[in-house]
């Protein structure tokens, strides 16, 4: 596993770099991607073996409480971030604090300002979903020739502004083969086919919590299921105390402190001759 320093000076190891990240191009070889916001998800990450999480900016110290391994890209929300100063603050922010990349949906002035930092800028293309109501509704992008070549185009521009990666969601997987053939950005295919370099889904998809899972997504877990039960046992166990509590039973012998009747006697006596210390 690569030793690295990250960009808060710590000596670290790592499971993927930028670098190995882009030594993938060609290869054949693909890495695994999901989203992670706590340290329970972050450490069940690392121990399947899955070599990278994408987690909101603010969400990153929690994350490396969870992993020291894996590799964590920063999201940087529209809302979080508006201005060049507080987009720089708050990516500044994240990979000193321990990310290796930052993503952002923002235009290309943006990713190019941050790649002048040096710090490793993911874009996103595709489907984006805020961005949604510019191809009117959500479906795949890159449907038609025309349109799958102003995909294209925006890949390029996204390189040309300094990206080191691109997630791409939901491209048509034969476009995303012409392209990941063509690009020199790290793919991260989000229901784009098998054809990118990572390939990436969401936690709570894969895990069986999502409420409706996309038709790009598998479930490999039921853990909807093991909420409701843990959902419905906390009730029943609330319910019970409530019942024994009305009923006079609980707290019983057994869970209440007691006291010698020789110290109980003479506390009495002496609360009935006022007698205070």
């Amino acid at each position: 596993m690569p030793r690295i320093f990250d960009f808060g000076g710590r000596e670290v190891e790592r499971s993927a770099t930028v670098a190995s990240l882009r030594a993938l191009k060609g290869s054949g070889r693909h890495v695994a991607q999901v989203t992670a916001e706590t340290a329970d998800e972050a450490a069940a990450a690392e121990a399947a073996g899955i070599e990278m999480v994408v987690c909101r900016a603010a969400n990153v110290a929690r994350v490396r409480e969870g992993s020291r391994r894996v590799f964590v890209t920063a999201a940087l929300g529209f809302a979080d971030a508006v201005t060049s100063d507080e987009i720089l603050r708050t990516a500044f922010s994240a990979i000193t604090t321990g990310a290796d990349a930052v993503i952002t949906g923002r235009g290309h002035e943006t990713v190019r300002m941050l790649a002048n930092e040096q710090i490793p800028v993911m874009g996103h293309l595709g489907f984006v979903p805020r961005k949604s109501t510019w191809v009117g509704g959500i479906r795949a992008v890159g449907k038609t020739a025309t349109e799958a070549l102003e995909l294209w185009d925006r890949f390029r521009r996204l390189e040309d502004a300094g990206a080191f990666a691109v997630e791409c969601e939901i491209i048509p997987a034969e476009v995303m083969a012409e392209i990941n053939r063509r690009t020199g950005l790290v793919t991260v295919s989000l229901g784009s086919g098998p054809s990118a370099d990572v390939v990436f889904l969401f936690t709570s998809d894969i895990s069986g919590e999502s409420a409706r899972l996309p038709r790009h997504a598998r479930a490999w877990g039921n853990l909807a299921a093991l909420h409701k039960a843990v959902r419905e046992a906390r009730v029943a166990a609330l319910s019970g105390f409530r019942k024994e509590v009305a009923a006079g039973s609980y707290p019983a012998e057994a869970e209440i402190a007691g006291i010698a009747d020789a110290e109980l006697e003479e506390f009495r006596t002496r609360l009935e001759s006022g007698e205070i210390s």
